[in-house]
């Protein structure tokens, strides 16, 4: 009987196309693997350039360069296309949808509740506006996303609350997107519970608190120029008309201040350490109650209703903050797929002999060798954490050879692939950004849009971590060897 299971679940496979595939070969060897993923960023950087980008251009462009690279597979074509099904079903992308669907809905709940007016009360009464209210965002951005892990969800999170009062009250749009950014890139690299820290420390053989207490050297050391730099360059945005300024500082009230509540409680929550999802979905409900509590219905979170045609019409901040990244979320599960093709094809291995051909044994070529190749791999794989996944290995074996510690592979694997993954126009992060900054203007019609391409060299928080990694890399500054039991060992003190 199991026997008959079994061939029967073979039959269903087979005819599913569910099968592993080990390999595909493409014509003009394995870099025409690439082929689906280049003709997406040049896609992707025309459409920036000219201002014609949007959701759907984007997934369009996906679309065709995976099409485009079926022409290129000298595998069955089936194989191809179970490759792809292999590649969107990976957990990364799932986990990527997800946060940003539970801080979609948060966000989208705290602007309901009023967070946005009481933050431009606020900024008018204190006079916080302009670089200092851009450095402000900073800062509670790598808060936010060191507590919570998840940058993602703090680009979902701040692009609805404060851009909208930073625009308001003087900030550059382009800078405060820019350090929205950053705080992302703080938080994704640093929190312990962030996804991309976890790999890192894992597929390196690190625990995780040693990670972070090592890694902390390095966030730190870009954080504070950052800093500094946003205060100084945030301010050059205008104030809008006056006309708008005098409605807005008659309008709004402290009242939904209230709403930090529910902001800090999630806050709390996540560094206990719950998971993100029981901390934002006690956030989402103790929004809901604050909202009733200050005297707004609770329409506002959710609303099904037919219209005058006698069409089912469901509305509120609930499926604004889902129905925001549905686009985004096949867009990133199309770049994973195209991805993953790099991985069957072998591109990976390719890649990896290379880089050990440069390295001739010497440790500075290592790490910088292992920087190049994560910088690379970002390039292409858009999304950090498949990034990361797809450069572990390479980093494990160039590592090991030279016997740098793991806390430092760890460090070089993750600082790397946080920065670029909110710096590149074509990246996840990037991407994110402009998708929710593009639905907030359509809550609030004196927002600017601001195109992938516009922010990406304001990225002050990556670009500066880049900059010390690679000075880390080319110095030596922070490199620990292992000794015999595992523990760091200074260069002075190695004796390999």
């Amino acid at each position: 009987m199991a026997d008959k299971d079994k061939e029967q679940e073979q039959v269903i496979d087979e005819a599913l196309g569910e099968k592993d595939v080990q390999r595909l070969e493409f014509r003009g060897g394995v870099f025409a693997a690439t082929i689906p993923l280049v003709f997406f960023i040049i896609w992707a950087i025309v459409l920036s350039v000219t201002k014609l980008v949007s959701e759907e251009a984007l997934v369009l462009g996906m679309v065709i360069g995976i099409a485009l690279g079926l022409f290129f597979c000298k595998s069955k074509w089936a194989d191809y296309a179970q490759s792809l099904i292999s590649g969107m079903a990976q957990p990364v992308g799932v986990v990527a949808v997800i946060a940003w669907f539970w801080a979609g809905m948060f966000a989208n709940m705290l602007s309901a509740g009023g967070l946005v007016d009481g933050l431009i009360w606020f900024g008018f009464q204190s006079g916080l506006e302009g670089g200092a209210f851009v450095g402000v965002t900073f800062l509670l951005a790598g808060l936010f996303s060191t507590a919570v892990g998840t940058g993602y969800g703090t680009v979902a999170t701040f692009g609805v609350l404060m851009y909208p009062a930073g625009v308001i009250l003087g900030a550059d749009p382009v800078i405060l997107l820019a350090a929205i950014l950053s705080g992302a890139v703080f938080g994704d690299n640093l929190a312990p519970v962030s996804d991309t820290t976890i790999v890192s420390a894992t597929t390196q053989d690190a625990d995780v608190p040693g990670v972070v207490r090592s890694r902390f050297k390095y966030s730190i050391t870009a954080a504070v120029p950052a800093l500094i730099l946003f205060v100084i360059f945030g301010g050059g945005g205008e104030t809008g008309s006056q006309q708008v300024i005098n409605s807005l500082q008659n309008e709004v009230s402290p009242n939904g201040l209230l709403m930090l509540i529910p902001f800090v409680l999630v806050l709390y929550l996540a560094l206990s350490g719950h998971h993100l999802l029981t901390s934002l979905s006690w956030g989402i409900l103790a929004s809901a109650v604050f909202i009733f509590l200050t005297g707004k219905s609770l329409t506002e979170a959710i609303h099904i209703y037919k219209n005058d045609s006698g069409e089912a019409v469901v509305e509120g901040a609930l499926i604004d903050g889902i129905g925001g990244y549905f686009n985004m979320a096949i867009l990133i599960l199309f770049i994973l797929a195209a991805a993953y093709l790099l991985e069957v094809a072998g591109t990976m291995d390719v890649i990896k002999d290379f880089f050990l051909k440069l390295i001739n044994n010497v440790v500075r070529r290592a790490e910088l060798a292992i920087f190049g190749i994560v910088a690379f791999l970002n390039l292409f794989i858009t999304i950090n954490t498949a990034a990361e996944i797809a450069a572990a290995p390479f980093v494990r074996k160039l590592g090991t050879q030279m016997n740098i510690h793991p806390y430092r592979r760890a460090n070089f694997l993750d600082t790397v692939t946080s920065s670029l993954g909110y710096i590149f126009p074509w990246s996840g992060g990037v991407l994110l950004a402009w998708a929710t900054v593009r639905g907030a203007a359509e809550q609030y019609d004196f927002l600017p849009v601001v195109n992938p391409g516009e922010v990406f060299p304001f990225v002050f928080q990556g670009w500066l971590l880049l900059i010390v990694m690679f000075i880390a890399a080319w110095t030596g500054w922070g490199l620990r060897f292992s000794g015999k039991d595992g523990e760091e060992v200074k260069p002075a003190d190695y004796k390999g």
